[in-house]
């Protein structure tokens, strides 16, 4: 089997199961005056599961390619160890470190650290040029988020803000 349908039989799986709890466990404990509302806090997972589950059969029961090997810019799972899986591993672990950091740092820290380290991570190398426009980038996102939709986001840690 090719190794689109492997990952759309890993969704498949996964789909099912979330499906299974948009269903039937999310909205047990809801309250009685909320179950006559029209939507529920599980309609959007329960969208979700279907069109994932949709997404992954169409994948699944789609007529295979032709197997004379892999074209130009197919991915070779033959070939898996090949491919950049340390930057992608260094992407991740970044994200993770990103959302760990994102309240004791404050999101103008934090967000341009991650920028400038991720892009480092996938090769640029001009920091003149990289490092103002992640501060642009972050400072942009955070008014929009703070000012225009009314979202609080501590801009800097606790020790050099206001403290709120």
């Amino acid at each position: 089997m090719a190794l689109d349908r492997w990952i759309a039989l890993v969704i498949l799986m996964i789909s099912l199961v979330y499906g299974y709890t948009a269903f039937f466990t999310m909205d047990d404990g809801l309250p009685p005056f909320m179950k006559f509302n029209a939507i529920w806090p599980s309609t959007f997972p329960k969208g979700l599961s279907v069109l994932a589950i949709l997404c992954a059969l169409i994948i699944l029961v789609s007529p295979g390619k032709d197997t004379d090997g892999p074209k130009v810019g197919d991915i070779d799972y033959r070939r898996l160890l090949d491919y950049k899986i340390g930057q992608a591993a260094a992407l991740l672990g970044m994200m993770v470190l990103y959302a760990l950091l994102l309240r004791p740092a404050g999101f103008l820290i934090s967000t341009v650290g991650f920028l400038v380290i991720s892009s480092m991570i996938l090769g640029e190398r001009k920091l003149h040029i990289l490092i103002p426009i992640a501060m642009i980038a972050a400072g942009v996102v955070w008014y929009l988020v703070q000012g225009v939709l009314g979202i609080y986001l501590r801009p800097l840690p606790l020790f050099l803000g206001n403290g709120v």
